[in-house]
């Protein structure tokens, strides 16, 4: 699992979307239906209690001005639970958990993230009205969201050595490291449009230009009129490098200055106009000399019939035994449950960032030739050895590194939206939100 992206995902910012005596109070009314999902229901108290901790949220970061009015919001919050759950509804259907210890591994980075200890966190987030396990299964649903992803998008993007050449060739800039502060509006285009749906849309596209054309906050006209899920943030998407932006946001960003729009960009989603913020110049990643560590490790993975006590103490084992000179490569070879097994669990010459932030926190702490202390991270238990460090110019490699990113995620964040697209079109859903107006 990807654990840096969800570590983006900035979870922590549950804590400040806090519940309020107000939604205490509107849980006594009667919970009506306000969608229905295939064979689920979305209850009114579930969108109340999203509405007041979103508007909470916006209200501490400043942003309560550009709040859209409360029936703008409703809808859009109501958009993004049915998404959220017909997203959930596949991963069930393809038999994807997170099981608790996934999950509280998740919830310790996030801790960890913001400078924060379990007990500090938990009494921050319970502090502020939210219960412990409302929280917990609300990071549970998003990792849950995050895996369903990487199974069914993002591990089928597949880039070549001929597309990465072609890119450093023709796309020098991209390398830079410059970064962009960057909002955006979208609008959608309508599900199986006819003429008359077609129309309402360009009517609106053009209310929406017409809005930005005559000077009006960008963040207020995203606020009320994005159909993107950041549109409640004004839809900022914050500090961005090149590699972190849609492909067609990267053709168009140079030519822009802080401050300024660009032309309305059309895509197979829908109508996009992007707003540049600022921009920063940051170190050239393509000049840079790092430090290289060739490692090898042994996996073991828990199960129904081996847990972490039981995998710890084995591994405990193996490691009395390489101390006492038992070869480390045997012993990989005939124990570990990583592919890289049959080299005796070498994994070569490792770059920062190569390996999961447990693995390699563990592995820079070893001298050259020490075994670790059985280490945990989202894979399973591991034993590490360090085998030797070197710096390395790594000019030529991580631009092509480089190059291969920014690919991978634009070709990704593409067939993200194709693939929510036709989930989307392909489940029943039924809105009632009217009916309870």
């Amino acid at each position: 699992m990807d654990m840096n992206r969800f570590l983006l995902k900035a979870f922590f910012s549950v804590v400040v979307l806090a519940c309020s005596p107000l939604a205490q109070a509107a849980s006594a009314e009667v919970d009506r239906i306000v969608a229905v999902v295939n064979s689920e229901a979305i209850t009114s108290s579930q969108l109340r209690d999203r509405v007041i901790r979103v508007r909470q949220n916006l209200k501490k970061q400043g942003m309560e001005g550009q709040m859209p009015p409360t029936e703008v919001l409703e809808r859009q919050i109501l958009e993004q639970l049915v998404m959220e759950r017909v997203q959930l509804q596949q991963a069930r259907n393809a038999s994807i958990k997170i099981d608790d210890a996934m999950l509280e591994r998740a919830i310790k980075l996030i801790a960890e993230n913001n400078r924060l200890t379990l007990d500090q966190m938990r009494a921050a987030i319970t502090g502020d009205g939210l219960s412990w396990d409302r929280y917990r299964e609300e990071i549970r649903a998003e990792l849950t969201i995050n895996r369903l992803r990487e199974i069914d998008v993002d591990n089928k993007v597949a880039i070549s050595d001929a597309e990465v050449a072609n890119f450093i060739r023709n796309h020098p800039e991209a390398l830079s490291g410059t970064e962009y502060r960057v909002a955006h509006i979208l609008l959608r285009f309508p599900e199986n449009p006819d003429e008359a749906k077609m129309q309402a849309f360009k009517a609106r596209a053009e209310k929406v230009l017409s809005r930005l054309g005559a000077g009006e906050n960008f963040a207020k006209v995203a606020a009320d009129s994005s159909d993107a899920p950041d549109n409640v943030q004004g839809g900022e998407l914050g500090w961005l490098g090149r590699e972190r932006l849609p492909g067609f946001y990267a053709e168009v960003i140079d030519k822009l200055r802080p401050g300024e729009l660009s032309p309305p960009l059309q895509s197979a989603t829908g109508l996009h106009v992007i707003k540049l913020l600022d921009k920063r110049e940051q170190n050239n990643p393509a000049a840079q000399t790092i430090e290289q560590t060739h490692a090898r490790h042994i996996l073991f993975k828990t199960s129904e019939l081996l847990s972490d006590a039981e995998v710890q103490s084995r591994l405990n084992t193996l490691r009395e035994r390489i101390v006492n000179g038992a070869d480390f490569a045997e012993l990989a070879k005939a124990s570990s449950a990583d592919l890289s097994a049959a080299r005796g669990g070498d994994l070569g010459w490792l770059n920062p960032g190569d390996t999961v932030p447990e693995f390699e926190k563990a592995m820079n702490a070893l001298a050259p030739n020490q075994v670790s202390e059985p280490v945990r991270s989202p894979f399973g238990w591991h034993l590490i050895q360090v085998l030797g460090r070197r710096k390395q110019d790594m000019g030529e490699e991580i631009q092509r590194n480089i190059a291969r990113n920014i690919l991978r995620q634009r070709k990704a964040e593409e067939a993200y939206e194709d693939w929510l697209r036709q989930l989307r079109d392909e489940a029943y859903v039924e809105y009632k939100l009217e009916d309870n107006e």
